[in-house]
């Protein structure tokens, strides 16, 4: 049935005559799915009430049914008999339901205005099992208010109610005008029911302030869900600490390989006394200051410094914190986060007074070691547990004191800032892109080199250093405007933009008339000076006007080739033996990854997909032929109490593991990827990080300084067999023929002068 309105002959003789809105109190049912009222109207679009009746539930709970159909957006609506609803006194919209499959359902709710006007969406997981009251509050919400990435797992329970909050509503709506509530899936591929009982209003907004209640223990776990690492005591914590590191003594790190972790029986390089790249056989490869093959293998931030949560004005979170004069009491602080950056819009809690969980538990286990010792002591913990588990390398964010007596080799971030111009790209997450034609970017970026390369020239362990972190060089998505994002975002400023400038000069030099560029383009320019104009909408790109596309791609490989030429230079003067290791691209466009393979020791990418080559285009890529590192990737899940499951989610955590060898198998397969490093080496906080409110399950150690035992087991083997697969590849590179050395241009000249003067 595509299309039904459902109106029992009884509900007809109950119409009510006039149109009025219909005002609900705070808490008020205004229709019950097993006794229905005419008051409301319920419509189906590739929906169903199969039953006329209703039914009883396992748990005795009587219900009634609805079947969405296959279909792009099977729809049950509910309106008003007559005008629309006046909520003007109510919080959320409450509905009674229960999930009639056994799996989990994406439930869309969409509560509208009347006549067109703004409403709000939400979009509800909807787990099996039984009955539970949905709320959806009637303002735009999320997780972001509480102060973290991701709220806590629904349904709660209170007050012996099941109940089901929405946590993230997106939109707005005008309470005393609401014309309609609709509730829909995205194109099941098999018929879902749902089962419904009473649907209304409530007036309690403190539900949600309720479910955010003691949410964190005394130990920064989350209070609510067990699993094996879960701490209970602080004597259970010591004695499992001990008990790792006895076994940490059996794990024996691979041997056979150099001081910095080349392989002694690989394929013979030329050892330069630092890390280098080189292409032997048609594959790529990370040489070691000594000469020898090595594949990278790193963790990110590797750091203990990272894990402090804001506690200022949601102490109600926590069920336990340290008072004055406690020991523990230490580890407070004070920090702001509010830069204004993309990462931040719309989170509360971003600055005030925090609290670092993580450190108050190595507190707990080291014996109450605090200052330099505690931090030699995490430090050699740390080094015991990355060698043990195959890893051979620092990832970014690591810190810097593990390069004082250095062990792994490492990398150096460099973190360029100052007052210079920026273009917008609308994505901006972690900030608008650096104008590269501001002599102030040039000079930003000579002083950050120069401070990141004082301590390190002549370090050995100095893998190399990164450009950046993420930078926007594209916008959100896959059309033009976000391809050539770089390009709109200059010529919308005003002339006092660098970029703009070079931009109108690249066209100048082109077209060197106007009318040319307006023919080309297809829009009317009655001067140069039209494109000056603060605002300017240029052109989107189209078949008929073929050199739009062409000449915006121009610039963004003149933006791209100043950016990389301007660090490639400063780096080449004051750290001319290390590597240039890219950008740590997260977005990307044809013309920044040419450049970067142009001016870049290697082409770094941060990627959160289930394969490699599922994060880039991996024939353009190779077609570029340069070593790819693979600088960010991971899997979380949420069944270890972090309510984020990170940017690439499974299931759970063995599905983390399944994932993790998957992934790391394909790396060492690709002959171009030299490496690949895991984002992170904790779990954030419950309650978020600082920076951002990051809240995930994504760490190899939890808050407690314990290890996911099953996930670091099964990333243990994976990397012992990556590591196998890369070293036959490099033992076969070293049986295989040597490839001949490119004979210079000259050299026959050179042959024959040196004949003719015998």
């Amino acid at each position: 049935m595509t299309s039904m309105r459902w109106h029992l002959p009884l509900l007809l003789s109950l119409a009510i005559a006039s149109a009025p809105a219909w005002s609900a109190g705070g808490n008020e049912t205004l229709f019950n799915f097993v006794k229905p009222m005419a008051v409301v109207t319920v419509t189906t679009q590739n929906a169903d009430l199969p039953s006329t009746t209703a039914e009883a539930t396992p748990e005795g709970e009587i219900l009634r049914r609805v079947s969405f159909s296959p279909a792009p957006r099977p729809t049950l609506s509910l309106a008003p008999a007559n005008g629309s609803w006046d909520w003007s006194q109510a919080d959320s919209m409450s509905l009674r339901i229960q999930n009639g499959m056994d799996w989990a359902i994406t439930l869309e709710v969409a509560i509208e205005g009347v006549a067109g006007a703004p409403g709000l969406h939400a979009s509800i997981a909807l787990p099996p099992g039984p009955a539970q009251t949905l709320l959806i509050p009637l303002r735009g919400t999320a997780p972001e208010d509480f102060g973290m990435r991701a709220g806590v797992p629904m349904p709660v329970t209170q007050d012996g109610q099941r109940l089901l909050l929405a946590s993230k509503v997106s939109g707005e709506l005008n309470r005393s005008q609401v014309g309609a509530v609709k509730l829909y899936l995205n194109a099941p591929k098999a018929a879902q029911d749902i089962l419904l009982g009473r649907f209304g209003t409530y007036a309690d907004g403190d539900q949600w302030r309720k479910a955010y209640t003691g949410i964190v223990d005394g130990f920064g776990q989350a209070s609510r869900g067990d699993w094996p690492e879960k701490v209970k005591s602080a004597e259970q914590l010591a004695n499992a600490w001990n008990a790792e590191g006895e076994q940490l003594k059996k794990w024996q790190p691979a041997t056979g390989r150099d001081a910095f972790g080349g392989l002694l029986d690989g394929p013979a390089f030329e050892g330069t006394g630092f890390f280098r790249t080189e292409k032997r056989n048609g594959r790529w490869w990370l040489v070691t200051p000594e000469g020898h093959s090595f594949w990278s293998l790193g963790v990110n931030a590797v750091n203990a410094d990272s894990s402090q949560t804001y506690v200022e004005g949601r102490e109600y979170m926590f069920a336990s914190l340290p008072k004055e004069g406690d020991p523990l009491a230490a580890f407070y602080g004070q920090s702001d986060d509010r830069s204004g950056v993309g990462a931040q819009q719309g989170r509360a809690f971003g600055n005030g007074r925090w609290y670092d969980f993580y450190a108050a538990n190595r507190f707990r286990t080291d014996g109450g070691l605090t200052g330099d010792a505690a931090a030699t002591a995490w430090r050699e913990r740390t080094l015991q547990r990355l060698g043990a588990w195959g890893f051979n390398t620092l990832g970014d964010w690591s810190d810097p004191a593990f390069a004082e007596a250095p062990r792994l080799p490492y990398s150096v971030p460099l973190s360029i800032s100052g007052d210079y111009s920026t273009v917008s790209t609308g994505y901006d997450w972690w900030g608008a892109m650096p104008d590269p034609f501001d002599p102030r970017f040039a000079m930003a970026a000579e002083r950050a080199i120069a401070i990141a390369a004082r301590d390190h020239r002549e370090d050995a362990w100095l893998l190399g250093y990164y450009a950046d972190n993420e930078l926007a060089w594209a916008g959100r998505g896959d059309d033009a405007q976000s391809h050539y994002a770089l390009a709109f975002g200059a010529l919308k400023l005003s002339t006092d933009s660098p970029a703009k400038r070079a931009f109108i000069k690249q066209l100048k030099d082109k077209y060197t008339d106007h009318e040319a560029l307006a023919e080309a383009w297809g829009v009317p320019i009655a001067a140069w000076e039209d494109l000056d104009a603060p605002g300017y909408q240029a052109p989107q790109p189209s078949d008929a006007h073929p050199a739009v596309a062409q000449d915006y791609s121009a610039f963004l490989r003149l933006y791209a080739d100043q950016y990389f030429k301007t660090l490639k230079d400063a780096l080449k003067w004051h750290a001319p033996n290390h590597l240039l290791l890219g950008p740590r691209f997260a977005v990307s466009t044809p013309e920044a990854l040419a450049s970067c393979a142009q001016y870049c020791d290697l082409l770094s990418f941060n990627l959160y997909v289930p394969l490699p080559h599922q994060g880039y285009d991996a024939n353009y890529v190779n077609s570029l032929d340069k070593p790819v590192l693979i600088t960010e990737f991971h899997f979380g899940s949420r069944d270890r109490g972090p309510f984020w499951g990170g940017v690439a989610e499974v299931y759970n955590e063995q599905q983390r593991g399944e994932a993790y060898r998957r992934f790391l198998a394909e790396a060492v397969k690709a002959p171009n990827v030299v490496g690949a490093h895991w984002f992170q080496y904790l779990d954030q906080p419950v309650t978020g990080r600082l920076l951002d409110g990051e809240n995930g399950h994504i760490g190899l150690v939890g808050i407690t300084d314990l290890p996911f035992t099953g996930f670091v087991d099964a990333v243990r083997k994976a990397n012992q067999q990556a590591l196998k697969a890369i070293d036959e590849q490099a033992r076969a590179a070293a049986k295989a023929a040597p490839e001949p050395k490119p004979v210079p241009a000259d050299a026959g000249d050179a042959d024959e002068e040196q004949a003719d003067s015998q």
